[in-house]
């Protein structure tokens, strides 16, 4: 039986919360009326503002201004600071959509006066415009193909991007990084008109989304791996699935392809990121900033996009996941299965979407918020201030409310 002061303690803890929002929801609203949304409707202690985001179109349900808006590829909704960025290819452009304003500036300033914290949630790799711009470094597949909508984390210059980019947001007195797409990422990440006329199986597709560059390849033959054997091993397999229905169907064991080296090729991957990943959090933790690493897809997930969980775990600050779920065991269960992958909770931050898709009412989301505070997680976040209704804004502070 749980003692009383066990059961006392567990209901004292507390679990900071913050909203995932755009710059141009506080652009379009003001800040005053954004924040008070933020601290009145949804009684949250910080807002996670994005500060460089990958190309979208959404539904805006209560902007005052638009309902559908287009986001531009890779934009950065900060001012960079032309010294930081002298001399170097890879460099964030401000969004045409700030104007001559800096929505950091503005966010960090009202924050500061409501003690506040502000979060900067930065898609890294994931950026359309820098690599149409440089194709040299955007990842390859075994053909030789870019992945132009993408950065490969080997690439020299595109480490040197992440570091000055964390050092950047290092000006606006940023609390944590959220760090979304600093990893690798699969063929079919999205990209608009993507076109998959014949069925191409799972193993083709997973393939054809590991980068074979020279930078991967000479990160793999570092690590003892045969690279280019492992290359063309896989072009060999890509080609007879491509040439013929029933082997794409086929069923394969990524793991025992090119007498297993392939395994040891994608581990190789994975250490790149592991060590980008602690580049950026040593940067992040020198200017007084944590990194938390952002992982959409959750354990057993991110093995090809370089997703080492346990790794990651001691190379960054916090491990950021995705609790959508219809209910608060669900969202237990994806949190313990962290856990058995080196991750604890109390290295957490989850979050939650309130709207109808995974939430019938406030009971619901604070029943979810009340299993974080029971296992340990100390952060959560709900998604997204702009594309929810204000109802579903109501929703978050009703169940703040309730959890006292």
């Amino acid at each position: 039986m749980e003692t009383t002061a066990a059961s006392s303690n567990r209901r004292s803890r507390t679990v900071e919360s913050s909203v995932l929002a755009f710059a141009t929801d506080l652009l379009d609203e003001g800040p005053d009326r954004f924040f008070g949304n933020l601290a009145e409707r949804a009684g949250v202690g910080g807002v996670s503002l994005a500060s460089v985001y990958h190309e979208a179109r959404d539904i805006f349900p209560h902007n005052p201004h638009r309902v559908v808006r287009y986001l531009e590829p890779g934009a950065a909704y900060f001012r960079p600071d032309p010294a930081a960025w002298r001399g170097r290819r890879l460099a964030p452009t401000a969004s045409t959509a700030i104007g001559d304003r800096d929505p950091f500036a503005e966010a960090a300033g009202q924050a500061a006066r409501r003690g506040m914290r502000l979060h900067a949630w930065t898609v890294f790799l994931h950026n359309d415009r820098l690599g149409f711009q440089h194709p040299d470094c955007a990842p390859a597949n075994a053909f030789g193909d870019r992945h132009l909508t993408e950065l490969c984390p080997a690439h020299p210059e595109v480490r040197e991007y992440v570091r000055t980019l964390v050092a950047e947001l290092g000006r606006y007195g940023v609390d944590a990084v959220r760090a979304e797409s600093l990893h690798f990422h699969g063929l079919r990440h999205g990209y608009h008109h993507e076109r998959y006329f014949e069925q191409l199986g799972p193993v083709a597709e997973a393939l054809l989304g590991i980068c074979f560059c020279d930078h991967c390849r000479a990160a793999a033959a570092a690590a003892g791996v045969p690279a280019d054997e492992v290359r063309d091993s896989v072009r060999t397999e890509v080609r007879r699935r491509l040439a013929d229905e029933d082997a794409a169907a086929e069923p394969g064991r990524l793991d025992r392809l090119a007498d297993g080296a392939l395994a040891a090729y994608v581990d190789a991957s994975a250490a790149t990121v592991t060590s980008l990943a602690a580049e950026a959090a040593e940067v992040a933790e020198g200017l007084g900033m944590r990194l938390s690493f952002m992982d959409g897809g959750g354990p057993g997930t991110g093995w090809l996009s370089g997703i080492d969980l346990p790794a990651l775990g001691k190379a960054v600050h916090q491990v950021e996941t995705l609790g959508y779920a219809a209910s608060a065991e669900a969202v237990r269960e994806k949190v313990a299965a962290f856990a058995l992958h080196g991750v604890r909770p109390q290295e957490m931050a989850v979050i939650l979407r309130p709207m109808a898709e995974d939430c019938d009412g406030a009971a619901n989301l604070a029943a979810k918020v009340a299993v974080l505070r029971e296992l340990g997680v100390p952060e959560v976040e709900f998604y997204h201030y702009g594309l929810m209704r204000l109802s579903s804004m109501d929703r978050i502070g009703a169940a703040l409310h309730q959890l006292g």
